[in-house]
């Protein structure tokens, strides 16, 4: 079981992320725009951090931005979970600190076994 904290605006989105990862055994945290989501990571400690790139106000690249400076959330692997998909937004979320890239509307097949590579990508570091 990990932590995981889900940082997304959508409420449909979140409950089908919360209920993927609840199914796989995973235990879920939810923020629904970046300065609450940057606060539970640094409270909570998760395992992984889904985020939102697309949210009002700080969107995620900046968020992540933030995370990655600080040393209590630096090497939390964060994922890019996001509709954008033009050429290019791929590599620019990658080198922006995103450890992955999951495209929206998601795989569910896919979507856990990517939250778990991620996982285990944190257990490493």
């Amino acid at each position: 079981m990990a932590r995981i904290l889900i940082i997304e605006d959508i409420k449909l989105n979140i409950e089908l992320f919360t209920a993927l990862l609840s199914y796989a055994g995973h235990e879920t945290f939810v923020a629904e725009c970046a300065l609450p989501g940057i606060e539970l990571a640094q409270t909570k400690s998760p395992d992984v951090i889904l985020m939102d790139i697309q949210m009002i106000g700080m969107d995620g690249i900046q968020a992540t931005q933030i995370l990655r400076a600080d040393p209590k959330t630096q090497n939390i692997p964060i994922a890019a979970v996001t509709a954008l998909a033009m050429d290019g937004d791929r590599e620019k979320l990658l080198s922006s600190g995103f450890d992955a890239y999951i495209p929206k509307p998601i795989d569910t097949d896919q979507f856990v076994k990517d939250v778990n590579k991620l996982i285990e990508l944190g257990r490493l570091r």
